[in-house]
């Protein structure tokens, strides 16, 4: 009786036959680390939410100057892109942040030497003609419009991102600055840190979708991302828009204290002038790479008409 002998799939085969040749290539010296090196024409950039499209328009017109290069963008609030490097030990190329701050207290010395600005905003309030009350609201009612029972607003994390603790330094600005001297104070800002809380969102571009679906009326951004996005949008006094260089001492009194770059820490974090920076961190993959796109984004005739261009 002729013994039976069992047929294997192809596809088994195939594999087997594989690992058979993966096993003996060590002996061979031969490896396969070269396979997951990263492209010396690739980039990996972290970069702040509000940053979304002028990045994209950035790599665009860089990779007409550089031919190949390829882009990884991840878009998140800037704590949260630091974070992906102090706390999960990701690398990236290029990190681009939405306040200079997070780079100078999260990544400085330890993950990144350098810090280099490049763009300016203020903070305005966003809403669209569907609005509830947009024909009413105005410089000097804006406060008693959005604490409305009736109309709802949005706000980012300050914890993720520097465009929720910056509206948070509006808030504190507008409560001095509306009162005046000797007045009555109109708000308080827990007046708003008690109103809407399930409309605040990790970073200031995903309260879009909440705007665009009429699921909040307003909601604090930068004026870029609302230029942007064909918004309508409410300038703000100077004196609390974050957007005028020579009041840095009077946003300086603002602050809040907001999770650090590691569980368990936290750093306290100021109101300055709205500064974006970024940084070519130590585990960058493509240094040299890195640092022809930090010149493009630095050049006037570059980069920087771009970022003029979309209002920043």
């Amino acid at each position: 009786m002729k013994k039976q002998i069992r047929k294997l799939p192809l596809l088994t085969l195939r594999r087997l036959l594989l690992s058979s040749k993966l096993l003996l290539l060590p002996l061979l010296g031969i490896s396969f680390s070269g396979c997951s090196q990263k492209s010396d024409k690739q980039l990996v950039v972290f970069h702040a939410g509000s940053l979304s499209l002028p990045m994209k328009a950035l790599a665009d017109s860089f990779a007409t100057i550089h031919p190949g290069t390829e882009f990884l963008m991840e878009a998140a609030g800037s704590v949260d892109c630091a974070r992906k490097i102090t706390e999960l030990g990701r690398s990236c190329d290029i990190m681009a942040s939405a306040d200079y701050m997070v780079i100078d207290q999260l990544l400085i010395p330890e993950y990144a030497s350098m810090n280099q600005p490049f763009a300016v905003n203020s903070i305005v309030i966003a809403f669209t003609d569907k609005s509830r009350k947009s024909d009413e609201i105005n410089s000097e009612n804006w406060y008693r419009v959005l604490l409305s029972p009736d109309v709802f607003y949005g706000r980012s994390d300050p914890n993720a991102d520097p465009c929720g603790y910056r509206t948070m330094f509006t808030l504190q600005l507008a409560e001095r600055h509306y009162a005046g001297s000797g007045s009555k104070v109109p708000f308080r800002v827990s007046d708003f840190t008690g109103k809407d809380h399930r409309f605040i969102r990790p970073k200031e571009v995903d309260l879009l979708a909440l705007l665009g679906s009429q699921a909040i009326d307003y909601m604090f951004i930068y004026k870029s991302v609302a230029m942007q996005h064909g918004l309508r949008f409410l300038e703000l006094p100077p004196e609390i828009n974050l957007g005028d260089s020579t009041m840095a001492n009077l946003y300086a009194s603002a602050q809040l204290k907001i999770r650090g770059g590691s569980p368990g820490d936290s750093v306290l974090v100021r109101g300055t002038p709205i500064t974006y920076s970024f940084t070519i961190p130590h585990n960058a993959r493509n240094p040299e790479l890195a640092k022809k796109f930090a010149d493009f984004l630095t050049d006037p005739d570059g980069g920087q008409k771009i970022l003029r261009s979309m209002g920043q």
